[in-house]
C-alpha cells in the first residue's frame, strides 16, 4: 500500500508534523503526538478531501497512518 501524498499532506497539516516522520507505521498518538481531538479533525480532514464518510466504528480502528492509506485504498479513493 502506497501512502499517496495528498494523504501525507492533510496529516501534516493537520497534525503540525515533520513530513519525514509520516510513515506507513507511524502511530497517530504514539508517534505522531495526536490527541483524540486531533484524530476527530484528521478524519473530518480525509472525508472532507476524499468525499466519502467514515463511521465512527471505522475511524477508531485508524490507527497509524497505513491504516487511513489502506482505509481509503480499499474505498477506492487513494
Amino acid at each position: 500500500m502506497a501512502l499517496s501524498p495528498k494523504v501525507k499532506d492533510i496529516i501534516v497539516e493537520q497534525l503540525g508534523v515533520d513530513p519525514d516522520k509520516v510513515k506507513a507505521e507511524a502511530s497517530f498518538i504514539d508517534d505522531l503526538g495526536a490527541d483524540s481531538l486531533d484524530i476527530v479533525e484528521l478524519v473530518m480532514a480525509m472525508e472532507e478531501e476524499f468525499d466519502l464518510e467514515i463511521p465512527d466504528e471505522d475511524a477508531e480502528k485508524l490507527r497509524t497512518v497505513g491504516d487511513v492509506a489502506g482505509y481509503l485504498e480499499k474505498k477506492g479513493k487513494a
